[in-house]
């Protein structure tokens, strides 16, 4: 390939002399440090949309095809969602509670619908199950529990740590939403719900859109963790990554259907926005 002679003296003595580079290229080197910052502060998942959002948030004002031409010079990529994968099996002979939610998977406050699903997790020491407790209204992750079996426990284990940092009110204003699932079903966890005052709610379909905010919550674990830290060896390393993923998801994660703001920024803009509502009229 031939190269004018301007050219490669212009390219050797802006080598010798830093100065000399224009102004993209030193911009550039400005931003490829905050772009890998950015890409590894968010557990490596974030895609060219997600930094760039992420950067302006912290008023670092650069294009957004910026950020994809750096990324693509530095070799970072977002995790891609594979294909969904049903894990619960339904029970179709035990009685079940009514579906109040019909696939309408939305909530105007905090501890008014909750879902609930389980994922599997394969390691060294064979399967191990996930099961997660998704508040809808910021799709705040409120409880979780990895096990060994699919026994009803270890979903009323996520359900008990999810009614343990909630507090919901028993006065019945609660829906707890879950797939036909024979853990969901299963007398010992609708008893358990009726004794914290949650109105249970069960997908009367039994296809995976019953239950698809769970399911996507389930996705974006597997993306965004298991898959790309596989392979996995034990029980004790899987627990101690999902406790660093959740906590990262609720805090940090940019969720769009949220306007790009993690789930519990979400629910903080609600309780501010409700605390402001109350204060006004003693402030006229």
């Amino acid at each position: 390939m031939r190269i004018a002679p301007s050219g490669y003296w212009r390219h050797a003595a802006q080598l010798r002399d830093p100065s000399k580079r224009c102004a993209r290229v030193k911009r550039d080197d400005v931003l490829c440090p905050e772009i890998q910052r950015v890409w590894h502060a968010n557990m490596r998942v974030y895609g060219a949309d997600k930094v760039w959002r992420q950067m302006n948030r912290e008023q670092i004002r650069v294009a957004r095809c910026t950020v994809e031409r750096l990324m693509q010079r530095l070799g970072l990529q977002g995790a891609v969602r594979g294909k969904r994968v049903r894990t619960t099996i339904p029970d179709v002979s035990a009685p079940r509670p009514l579906d109040r939610v019909n696939r309408q998977f939305k909530a105007d406050r905090p501890n008014q619908l909750w879902v609930s699903d389980f994922t599997y997790v394969s390691t060294w020491q064979g399967w191990l199950y996930v099961a997660f407790v998704i508040d809808v209204f910021a799709r705040r992750i409120v409880g979780w529990r990895v096990s060994r079996t699919m026994r009803t426990d270890f979903v009323l284990d996520a359900l008990e740590q999810a009614l343990y940092a909630r507090q919901p009110g028993d006065d019945g204003t609660l829906i707890h939403h879950s797939d036909r699932g024979s853990q969901y079903v299963s007398i010992r966890y609708t008893e358990r719900l009726a004794q914290a005052g949650i109105e249970p709610s069960v997908g009367s379909r039994g296809d995976s859109y019953d239950n698809a905010l769970a399911e996507t919550i389930n996705g974006l674990y597997k993306t965004e963790l298991i898959h790309r830290r596989a392979p996995w060896k034990t029980k004790e390393s899987v627990e101690l990554a999902t406790l660093e993923w959740v906590a990262w998801y609720n805090h940090h994660r940019l969720m769009e259907p949220l306007g790009y703001i993690p789930p519990a920024e979400a629910e903080a803009n609600y309780y501010r926005q409700l605390r402001n509502t109350a204060e006004a009229p003693a402030l006229t």
